[in-house]
C-alpha cells in the first residue's frame, strides 16, 4: 500500500477547513461585540452633545421669559408678553426632552429636579410681580424684593445648568476616552480577523486549489480539444470512431452518426448496427479490410458506399490506427470522411470532358463548313456576279445595275465575316505554343499587313521599343494588326490619323484597374486621334458582334475587339480601352511579367 504523507492526505484538508471554519466564527463573534460597543459608544457621544444643546436652550427660553417681563414693566406694552407665555411652554418641553436624555444618570436626574425648584420659583416671581402691576397695588420696596428673589432664582437656575452641563462634560469625556479606546484597537482586530482567515483559508485549500488547477487547465484543454473536433468534423465532413480492443465496444462521434442521417448516439454503436448501413454490393469490401482489424496496428484507406437512413447513398473513405493508453490498454481510433461530393466531382467532371470533346467536334464540324461548304457557294456567287458585270453588265437597266452592285457588296461583306468568325474561331482552339520573341518583329510584320491602308491614309504610326515577351507569335501579330486596323478604319476624314505606341512596366497596385495575383505587368497603349468613342460604351466594344456605328458609315463585323480580348485572355492579361468623342481613343494591353 502506498504512504501518502498526511500534509497531503484529504483527512489533513478537512481537519484545517473545519479548524478555520470555526475560528472564522469565534472571530466573527468577538469583531460583533466590539461594533456593538462601538455603536454603543457613539450613541453616548450623540447624547452627550443633544444635552448640552438643549440645556443651553432650556436657559434661552427663562431668559426670553424674563426679557419679556421686564420690557412689559417698563414699557406697559403687552407684546412684550408673548415670548413670556410662549415661554412657560418651551421651557416645560425641553425641561421633559432634558430629563428624557438623562435618565440613564442618576446624579443628573438630581441636579434636574433641583433645577426644576428653581424655575418654578422664577416663574412664580415674575407671575406675582405681572400680577401686582396689573392691579395697581404694589410699591417700589415690594417690587425691589421681588426682583431681587427673582434675580437670586435666575442665578441659581444659571449655577444649576452650569453644573449639569460640567457633569455631563465629564460624563462625555469618559465616553470620549471609551469611544476612543475603542476605535484604537477595533480596526486592528478586523484586520488581524482578515489576516488570519487568509491565512487559514490559504493552509487550508493551497494543495486543494494546485490539485482544481491543474485539472482545470486538463479539462478546459480537453474540452476545447473535443469542441474543435466536433467542429472540424462538421466542417470537414467526417466522423470518428473508437474500438477497445480489450473490451470489443466501439464508440461514435456525433458527426458519425450524422453521416448515417441518424440523430446523435440514436443507437448503441457496435459493428453489427454499423453493418446495416453498408450498401449490399459494398459489404464484402468492409469485411475484407476490417477483418484483421484486432491483429494490425493500421488500417489502410478504403471506400465504400452506405445507405442513409433517408435512402440517399454516400461514398465513405475510412482508415484508422492503434493508439496505446497504457501498457495493456491499447484503443483503435479511425476517421470516416464522407466524399460523396469528390466522387460526383469526378464523375461530373467526366461528363463536362466528353461534353467539351463533343463541342469541340462540332465546333471543328463548323470551321470545316465556314471554310469549305460556306465560302464554296460565295465564291460560286462571286464568280457569276463577276461573269455578269463583266459580259453582260451593259445589256442590264440601271435597276439591274443596282441589284448587282448591292449583291456584290453583301457577299463581300459575307467573306469578311467568314475569315473573322474562323479567326475568332482559331484563338479559341489554335494550340496555345508560346515562344521567347521580339514584340517589335511582330508589330512590323502587323503594320506590312496594313500597308496599303496607312499609305492611302497617309498615316502617322510613332512607336517605342517593345520588349522580348514570351508570347503565342501569331495571336499577338493579329491582335497588332486588328488595333492599329480600328485606329486607321475609325479615323478623321480631314486630318492624318496619327497612331502612338506606348511601352512601360507596371505594378497593379499603381494602376488600380483590375486586382491580380501578379505583381507586374507590360503596358502597351495604343493612342490615336481618330472619332473616339463615348466611354460608357468602353466596355460593350469587346463583346461579339458588337458595334458602335452603322455598317454603311464603317465597314466591319464586330469580331475584331471581340477577338483582340480573347487573344489577351489566352496570355492571362488584361485589355481596356478609353475613349473621348470626336478626340480619340486609347487602347491598353496588359501582360503579366
Amino acid at each position: 500500500m502506498k504512504y501518502i504523507p498526511f500534509h497531503s492526505s484529504p483527512l489533513f484538508l478537512k481537519i484545517i477547513f473545519v479548524i478555520s471554519v470555526a475560528i472564522i466564527f469565534f472571530i466573527g463573534a468577538i469583531t460583533f461585540k466590539h461594533i456593538t460597543i462601538l455603536k454603543k459608544s457613539a450613541t453616548y457621544v450623540n447624547n452627550s452633545y443633544e444635552i448640552n444643546i438643549e440645556l443651553e436652550r432650556l436657559l434661552s427660553y427663562v431668559k426670553d421669559a424674563e426679557t419679556g417681563q421686564r420690557g412689559f414693566l417698563l414699557s406697559n406694552d403687552k407684546k412684550f408678553l408673548e415670548p413670556y407665555y410662549n415661554s412657560r411652554t418651551l421651557i416645560k418641553n425641553s425641561y421633559k426632552r432634558v430629563k428624557q436624555l438623562t435618565l440613564s444618570s442618576e446624579a443628573q436626574q438630581n441636579n434636574l429636579r433641583q433645577l426644576k425648584y428653581y424655575i418654578n420659583k422664577r416663574q412664580n416671581y415674575l407671575s406675582k410681580n405681572l400680577y401686582l402691576f396689573k392691579d395697581q397695588i404694589y410699591d417700589k420696596d415690594t417690587i425691589g424684593k421681588n426682583l431681587m428673589v427673582g434675580k437670586e432664582a435666575m442665578d441659581s437656575i444659571r449655577i444649576q445648568i452650569e453644573r449639569l452641563i460640567v457633569t455631563q462634560n465629564h460624563l462625555l469625556n469618559e465616553r470620549q476616552q471609551d469611544y476612543e479606546s475603542t476605535m484604537n484597537y477595533t480596526p486592528f482586530l478586523i484586520y488581524l480577523t482578515l489576516l488570519i482567515t487568509l491565512i487559514l483559508i490559504t493552509i487550508a485549500f493551497i494543495k486543494m486549489n494546485s490539485d482544481l488547477i491543474l485539472l482545470k487547465k486538463t479539462v478546459n484543454s480537453l474540452s476545447v480539444v473535443i469542441e474543435v473536433n466536433k467542429l472540424s468534423e462538421i466542417i470537414g465532413n467526417f466522423g470518428s470512431w473508437q474500438l477497445d480492443i480489450q473490451t470489443g465496444k466501439y464508440t461514435f462521434s456525433d458527426n458519425q452518426y450524422r453521416m448515417l442521417g441518424c440523430d446523435p448516439q440514436s443507437f448503441i454503436a457496435s459493428k453489427e448496427e454499423y453493418n446495416k448501413f453498408i450498401h449490399p454490393d459494398d459489404i464484402d469490401i468492409l469485411v475484407k479490410n476490417t477483418k484483421d482489424i484486432l491483429t494490425h496496428n493500421d488500417l489502410p484507406a478504403f471506400t465504400y458506399r452506405i445507405i442513409r437512413k433517408d435512402g440517399d447513398i454516400r461514398y465513405l473513405r475510412a482508415m484508422g490506427q492503434v493508439v496505446t493508453i497504457k501498457a495493456e490498454n491499447k484503443i483503435y481510433i479511425g476517421t470516416t470522411r464522407d466524399i460523396t461530393e469528390e466522387i460526383n466531382e469526378v464523375i461530373l467532371t467526366g461528363q463536362r470532358n466528353r461534353e467539351l470533346e463533343s463541342n469541340n467536334k462540332e465546333l471543328n464540324a463548323f470551321n470545316y463548313i465556314a471554310s469549305h461548304d460556306l465560302q464554296e457557294p460565295l465564291r460560286k456567287i462571286e464568280t457569276f456576279i463577276s461573269r455578269i458585270i463583266s459580259k453582260d453588265h451593259n445589256n442590264l437597266s440601271e435597276l439591274g445595275k443596282q441589284y448587282i452592285a448591292s449583291i456584290q457588296r453583301s457577299t463581300n461583306r459575307m467573306r469578311v465575316l467568314i475569315d473573322d468568325l474562323l479567326q475568332f474561331s482559331r484563338t479559341n482552339k489554335t494550340e496555345k505554343v508560346f515562344e521567347m520573341i521580339d514584340l517589335n518583329y511582330l508589330f512590323e510584320n502587323a503594320k506590312n499587313e496594313l500597308a496599303q491602308t496607312i499609305e492611302e491614309k497617309s498615316a502617322i504610326i510613332e512607336t517605342t521599343n517593345l520588349p522580348t515577351l514570351q508570347v503565342i507569335p501569331f495571336q499577338i501579330q493579329q491582335l497588332f494588326v486588328n488595333l492599329l486596323g480600328n485606329s486607321l478604319k475609325y479615323s478623321k476624314h480631314d486630318s492624318t490619323p496619327l497612331i502612338k505606341i506606348y511601352y512601360e512596366k507596371v505594378t497593379s497596385i499603381a494602376e488600380e484597374k483590375f486586382f491580380s495575383k501578379n505583381n507586374e505587368f507590360h503596358k502597351i497603349s495604343i493612342q490615336d486621334n481618330g472619332i473616339g468613342f463615348e466611354q460608357e460604351y468602353a466596355k460593350n466594344i469587346f463583346t461579339l458582334f458588337s458595334r458602335l456605328h452603322n455598317k454603311n458609315e464603317y465597314k466591319g463585323t464586330g469580331i475584331g475587339l471581340a477577338i483582340c480580348k480573347k487573344i489577351v485572355e489566352n496570355h492571362k492579361g488584361f485589355i481596356t480601352a478609353k475613349g473621348s468623342l470626336n478626340e480619340g481613343s486609347i487602347f491598353t494591353i496588359y501582360l503579366p511579367v
